[in-house]
């Protein structure tokens, strides 16, 4: 007879640790412990059964894995966490005793470490760390533009500046962005990196104001992983280029880089950080924009079509990638410098700013081969006739439209389109505004509905529209009424034709009275028979909805009929909006 089992020694009640029982197990503190946890991504896990692995006990309690903690019991890494706490205490017993020579020795023998195994641990692969690199650049950009204060550590704040540099190199040099948009929380990038799409957030840089709810160890724990790996990730995104790294740049310096007051190293690293400069490549032989187009194959001669449109849709991407080349652009003061120079570099443009106001300007604002100038003020005092005045909005536009966008809607004082978000993908039934349909249907290469150079007689043309169909409307009824009547007066002469051979054939009996009368086509409305042969077929298989399953049918009908109806409902109050503009710019 075998052994009875114990209740609570088997099953999920073992498979399930407590955060005491971790802690007591790996005998760390539990900000040691919370910071080991983020470092080897372990995190806590939601039983189903609480009360089986709590042996009765229903207290809301944080619970780990079994075998993750005995992961964690055989990382090195907790051994230099001790030593750190003991390197602590002594310190702190030198200072109390105000013993200098000790503390310079203390302090010299300083327990250190690096996480580099554990990022080789936890990416095995590149294409792993790739994937996973959207919550890394995010919190480094955050980071980067963090000031120095007591809350947070400055190593990790030029570490963060210094690696999302290089990062944003590698994607001017390989032309990955794809998509931007300007939002209220900062700017949304958006990359495609070894067929990996890749969207971070670079926040605003506005006065900064600490948080009391955040705490910042603990970001500060993820910054120290997130650096790590995006050193590794940089390192191997430059090599994929044949790039210099660490970067450096192709012109290096001139005379006037050079005063008294700056050294060397931050003048490089300011006019790295500046973007105006390419990087150096290893191979000094052709660069990217030296790639030709692929020559596919006819693999399958039968649908010609498909390699067609292959080399046709590599065409569009090749000069989507060149969106800004050939153009001169000067960047004003009051614009966000970072962020354009980003944006321009990224798709061939050539962009500079005043000397005075940052390093690495590359042409003055005089330059007369200048071919637009970007400006975010209401009036200008004096504008050369030779160079566009746009705002700022016109280029992250024209990069989400993938063309080169009408200018005379960005001018200096203009009221600015819509700036749509590229990252909604619209569903089926969905609520469209006129401002997303041109924007698809520049994507997909159609017609420019609504947005031309022209747009500010785009009411006028919609008025002149509509009268024109009212005109047409209004003929048709006309014609169809002459038909009605043409119709019925054929009708009236064949019944009085009828009548007066029957009244001869009282007169005369010999006449026959058998007549042919002109046939009729019987006209049936085709989309109406096809519109109720689906709602029968519709409710054909409804009847066949088993009886337990009419329930969740039955709310997903709702849910649809609810969300055409929201689209029905923005529909009419954006009609309803655009008439009531028209009528003030009439009376205007």
């Amino acid at each position: 007879m075998g052994r009875m089992k114990k209740k609570f020694e088997s099953g999920e009640a073992t498979a399930f640790m407590s955060r005491n029982q971790a802690i007591k197990k790996l005998q760390l503190s539990l900000a040691d412990f919370r910071r080991l946890c983020i470092l080897k991504g372990i995190y806590p896990h939601e039983p189903k059964h609480k009360k089986r692995v709590g042996k009765g006990n229903t207290a809301p309690k944080t619970y780990y894995y079994v075998k993750d903690i005995q992961f964690l019991s055989h990382e090195p890494i907790i051994r230099k966490f001790r030593e750190t706490k003991h390197f602590v205490r002594r310190l702190k017993k030198a200072l109390e005793k105000n013993n200098t020579e000790a503390v310079r020795r203390i302090r010299g023998n300083k327990p250190k470490y690096n996480l580099h195994h554990i990022v080789r641990e936890r990416y095995p692969f590149f294409s792993d760390a790739i994937r996973d690199l959207e919550d890394c650049l995010s919190m480094c950009f955050l980071f980067s533009t963090f000031p120095k204060t007591s809350k947070t550590f400055t190593e990790y704040i030029f570490r963060s500046q210094k690696l999302t540099v290089e990062f944003l190199h590698y994607v001017i040099a390989s032309k990955s962005l794809r998509k931007v948009f300007v939002s209220i929380k900062g700017i949304y990038y958006q990359a495609e990196i070894l067929n990996e799409t890749i969207t971070w957030v670079l926040p605003h840089k506005l006065g900064f104001e600490a948080p009391t709810d955040v705490d910042f160890k603990i970001m500060q724990t993820f910054v120290e992983f997130y650096t790590t790996m995006l050193g590794f990730v940089n390192f191997r995104l430059y090599n994929t280029l044949n790039l210099h790294y660490p970067p450096q740049l192709e012109d290096g310096f001139t005379e006037n880089d050079f005063d008294e007051e700056m050294s060397l190293k931050e003048r490089l690293e300011e006019k790295l950080a500046s973007l105006s400069q390419a990087v150096m490549s290893i191979d000094a032989g052709g660069g990217e924009d030296d790639a030709e187009i692929d020559d596919f194959p006819l693999v399958d001669p039968d649908n010609p079509d498909h390699i067609e449109q292959a080399r046709l849709e590599a065409e569009k991407h090749k000069k989507f990638l060149c969106l800004f080349k050939g153009l001169k652009i000067f960047l004003s003061r009051e614009t966000p410098r970072e962020s354009l120079v980003f944006v321009i570099k990224s798709f061939g443009g050539q962009v500079s700013w005043s000397k005075t106001q940052a390093i690495g300007a590359t042409f003055d604002e005089s330059d007369e081969h200048i071919t637009h100038q970007i400006v975010d003020r209401p009036k200008l005092a004096s504008q050369n006739m030779n160079r566009f005045y746009v705002q700022p909005q016109w280029i992250y536009d024209c990069v989400n439209a993938q063309t080169l966008l009408p200018v005379s809607d960005y001018f200096i004082g203009a009221e600015l389109p819509p700036h749509l978000s590229p990252f909604v993908e619209e569903q089926e039934d969905d609520y469209i505004p006129p401002e997303r349909q041109a924007f698809l249907n520049r994507q997909n290469g159609g017609e420019d509905s609504g947005v031309g150079e022209d747009d500010g007689d785009e009411d006028e043309d919609e008025d002149e529209e509509d009268d024109e169909e009212d005109e047409e409307d209004a003929e048709e009824e006309i014609v169809t009424e002459t038909r009605s009547r043409k119709h019925k007066d054929v009708k009236h002469q064949q019944t009085e034709a009828t009548k007066s051979k029957a009244k001869k054939h009282k007169d005369d009996p010999n006449t026959s009275t058998m007549s042919v009368e002109a046939g009729e086509m019987d006209k049936e409305d085709i989309d109406r028979k096809l519109s109720r042969q689906k709602a029968e077929e519709r409710k054909l298989a409804e009847m066949t909805i088993p009886k337990k399953r009419r329930r969740m049918y039955d709310i997903a009908k709702t849910a649809v009929n609810k969300k055409k109806q929201e689209t029905r409902i923005l529909t009419e109050k954006r009609r309803s909006i655009d008439k009531e503009m028209k009528r003030r710019k009439k009376k205007d």
